[in-house]
């Protein structure tokens, strides 16, 4: 299929009900369902970005120039005032944090393919959060384009340790965030 005949085809699609759909380097990822720890973890991040400056989306798709890529992140943070009024699409010029929390079935696309993707839209900040194991890594400083893009610097807290978030100019209290009992241990850091 054509880039243009993709992005236009899931800009259509319908994913079946209880599902979210992204679209990731050309193809259609599917996620079901999440688990209450997980949504328990967006909304105490949520709840912590200040609402006057700032807004934080849980059902955003954002847009990368140079990407055929339609990422959902569990959260999208981007300055009020910026970003258009309607549509079904940020563009990552106006994203300063994008956070994901890590499912058993994301762990690998939320450490490595979508770090990449995130990196090469210069995405300022991205937050992953690990219930699994009980940590909080944010990524700073994106360099590169496609798939050798990556982030310069990484900051990995453990659950109960403050994290700064400069960019938001708040330090993020984890002592709240649940885990969920250990799995098969995933292929990324």
């Amino acid at each position: 299929m054509r880039d243009q005949g993709i992005e236009e085809y899931f800009a259509e699609f319908e994913p079946p009900e209880g599902f979210k759909a992204e679209l990731l380097r050309r193809e259609i990822v599917l996620s079901g369902g999440e688990d209450i720890v997980h949504n328990h973890i967006v909304s105490d991040v949520a709840d912590q970005i200040p609402r006057g400056g700032w807004h934080a989306f849980a059902t955003q798709h954002i847009s990368i120039d140079g990407e055929l890529s339609k990422p959902r992140p569990d959260l999208v943070v981007f300055e009020r005032g910026t970003g258009d009024r309607s549509g079904w699409l940020v563009p990552a010029s106006d994203v300063a944090l994008l956070l994901e929390v890590v499912s058993v079935r994301s762990a690998d696309r939320d450490y490595g393919l979508k770090r990449s993707v995130y990196a090469a839209g210069s995405i300022p900040a991205y937050l992953i959060v690990d219930p699994y194991d009980a940590r909080c890594v944010l990524l700073t400083e994106p360099y590169g384009a496609g798939e050798d893009a990556g982030y310069e610097v990484r900051r990995t807290v453990p659950f109960g340790t403050p994290l700064r978030l400069d960019l938001l100019g708040i330090t993020l209290d984890t002592t709240e965030f649940g885990t969920l009992p250990a799995v098969k241990r995933h292929h990324r850091p």
